[in-house]
């Protein structure tokens, strides 16, 4: 079994940074990717930033440019910048073993941005 423990969430300016961290422990695969989603209020769950197990990054449209993911290991971080009152969401941790295509889930982060 996998645990995936955001933080860093919160409140935040528009134009503000805010810093989010997934620590990933247990039985963890030998490749995984890891990712963030976020789910705005009343809409569908969608990709942020994902990075795989061999450094590939890819990036939603609305966040290039804004938002960098990095890993070190089993940690991602989300690196948020520029932010919008549209990027409130809950941010979702998600790791994905690559190599039976099976994805864990963190608990959810809140993020809001006040205009």
């Amino acid at each position: 079994q996998v645990q995936l423990v955001e933080s860093g969430g919160g409140l935040v300016q528009a134009g503000g940074s805010l810093r989010l961290s997934c620590a990933a422990s247990g039985s963890i695969g030998s490749r995984t990717a890891m990712a963030w989603y976020r789910q705005p209020p009343g809409k569908q769950r969608e990709l942020v930033a994902q990075v795989t197990s061999g450094g590939t990054t890819v990036y939603g449209d609305s966040v290039k440019g804004r938002f960098t993911i990095s890993r070190a290991k089993n940690t991602v971080y989300l690196e948020m910048n520029s932010l919008k009152p549209e990027d409130t969401a809950v941010y979702y941790c998600n790791l994905l073993n690559e190599v039976i295509g099976i994805p864990d889930w963190g608990q959810g982060a809140q993020v809001t941005v006040s205009s």
